[in-house]
């Protein structure tokens, strides 16, 4: 998906404030079926999604990196992010790289089984396939 234009926001619901858009974001990827740990942003400004195509996008004050050390690697999240999403799935996504060996990959398609591996798609055409749990995110007073 290309950036976000205005005929994509008169269609969405757009909210705004980290808090509020920390919480919908949790909240989306509950209702596709996601694991919940996928997004781990920091300071959103802006995030906005579109029920009848499933387009969605995300917008914060600079890039984040994050490691998911149950798996080793590093992942960039940018100061936009576009993406499809569906059950089970996110598609056209834009914005997310991961740092295979020394080269970073960006990210186009993430797929979960329902049960217990997320697979992600890169725009080469590599995959590759972790365990879901590497990607959940601890409760609150969890460890």
């Amino acid at each position: 998906m290309a950036l976000v234009t205005e005929e994509l926001k008169a269609k969405a619901e757009i909210y705004s404030g980290d808090a509020l858009c920390q919480e919908k974001c949790q909240f989306l990827l509950k209702e596709v079926g996601l694991p919940n740990g996928l997004l781990p942003l920091k300071d959103i400004l802006e995030c906005g999604y579109v029920a009848e195509t499933g387009h969605v996008w995300l917008k914060q004050r600079k890039k984040t990196e994050h490691c998911f050390k149950k798996v080793g690697r590093l992942v960039s999240y940018g100061p936009e992010i576009t993406a499809r999403v569906e059950k089970h799935r996110i598609t056209k996504l834009t914005g997310v790289k991961a740092k295979e060996l020394l080269l970073w990959v960006t990210l186009t398609d993430i797929s979960f089984d329902g049960e217990a591996k997320v697979t992600f798609h890169s725009s080469t055409g590599l995959y590759r396939t972790f365990p879901a749990d590497a990607f959940m995110a601890e409760e609150d007073g969890k460890k």
